[in-house]
């Protein structure tokens, strides 16, 4: 008589077979996505001068990608799951690096932002089926620790572009900033090539687009409580990232120099974080996780926005990322363990996708609180209110940890 659970065990070691190639490639695609992002801030000056235009313009083309974010999510969300992960995914990594790569050689204004809004299409595709690649091909007691490495790939990325431009730049030009990351796109379309179709696919796949709508609408009160989850943690993160560096310029008074050396120090916390709250979401589950993160990131406030020194400074900014991070290395792992089986690739990707959208005025709204309570109290006062609703709407909020993909 067999005993129960065998068959889910026999199903989970079929899955298992050649697993590493498909995590590799989804985690390698992301970190290449984030890149192709990063790269573009550093070379503000220089597209601003080739294409004749103000710095204003070009960081405009940054608004244009993450608007256009949520309609790739949606197309290549929907066909991955109609024709499973591996093709969409091999297609969309392809699409977006050249046209990345074509960036460079854009006659005019008009056409760089044509291309950076195709990339925004090829970005925004791309989170959802890698993520649910990941997550469906990994082992389920290491879906955790994958879910913070897949999202660490975001810090990486970053970090590969930093480093691309003293090293690529000077030697081959800066068009090969944007070329070199044809390689990775080849090594990540030979990865998934190796890798296995996802069985979870396979057993939960749509019948059909109608279907797919069918089983959205279905679930539309949790498609709303992601989305607003997604867009509270985007302003987590963008909040504690994206004006950092000019505080500590305008208030501190430190060196582009120095700040670069902070930025990447508070990066390496970012990435530790995402893996160590992301393996630990699997002992103690997804929620109560994000709880100790953010726990982590509201003690961190007064070293990170008041700190008086280098080091203090320096330290809280480390845990801050690492609390902040550490919240989204869980997003993969629940945000897949909640979505509907059948649509795991359109679902996680519209509803991040989203969220990212949602939440991107958060900056702006740091800004303006600046000239009445001055930039720490603007940043901190930001945060605690971000923070005090992320506790609410996590700790009320459902969780599958532990859910079986293929279900």
């Amino acid at each position: 008589m067999s005993q129960p659970g065998a068959s889910a065990s026999n199903n989970s070691i079929v899955m298992q077979r050649g697993w590493q190639f498909a995590v590799a490639s989804g985690i390698l695609g992301w970190i290449l996505d984030a890149y192709y992002f990063f790269v573009l801030i550093f070379l503000v000056d220089v597209l601003a001068a080739g294409f004749h235009v103000s710095k204003a313009a070009i960081v405009w083309s940054i608004t244009v990608t993450l608007a256009t974010r949520p309609l790739g999510a949606l197309i290549l969300g929907s066909l991955a799951d109609r024709y499973g992960r591996r093709r969409p995914l091999i297609a969309c990594v392809l699409f977006f690096s050249i046209v990345s790569a074509l960036t460079p050689f854009a006659p005019n204004y008009a056409v760089f932002l044509i291309l950076r809004a195709l990339y925004g299409v090829g970005m925004g595709g791309y989170w959802g089926i890698g993520a649910s690649l990941v997550m469906e091909s990994s082992p389920a007691r290491w879906r955790g620790l994958f879910s913070g490495i897949l999202q660490s790939g975001y810090s990486l990325g970053y970090l590969l572009a930093a480093a691309a431009i003293p090293l690529v730049v000077p030697r081959f030009g800066w068009q090969w900033a944007f070329l070199g990351g044809l390689f990775i796109a080849a090594l990540v379309a030979a990865l998934t090539l190796l890798s296995p179709e996802s069985q979870a696919w396979k057993k939960t796949q749509a019948a059909g687009l109608g279907n797919i709508v069918r089983v959205v609408l279905h679930h539309k009160k949790d498609f709303v409580y992601l989305v607003l989850l997604m867009t509270v943690v985007t302003c987590l993160s963008h909040g504690t990232q994206d004006l950092y560096p000019d505080f500590l310029k305008s208030v501190h008074g430190f060196s582009a120099a120095m700040v670069s050396n902070l930025a990447i120090l508070y990066n390496v916390g970012a990435i530790l974080g995402a893996l160590a709250i992301g393996h630990l979401s699997e002992k103690i589950g997804r929620r109560k996780s994000i709880l100790v993160a953010l726990a982590l990131a509201a003690v961190s406030i007064p070293s990170w926005a008041f700190g008086g020194s280098l080091l203090l400074l320096a330290a809280g900014s480390f845990a801050m990322q690492f609390g902040v991070q550490g919240v989204f290395g869980v997003i993969p792992a629940h945000l897949n363990e909640l979505a509907p089986a059948s649509v795991r690739s359109l679902f996680p990707g519209v509803v991040y996708q989203l969220g990212v959208l949602l939440g991107a005025p958060s900056v702006s709204i740091e800004f303006a609180l600046r000239r009445n309570l001055g930039y720490a109290w603007a940043l901190t006062a930001f945060e605690l209110c971000v923070i005090a609703a992320l506790f609410v709407i996590c700790g009320l909020g459902p969780e599958r940890h532990g859910r079986d993909l293929a279900s």
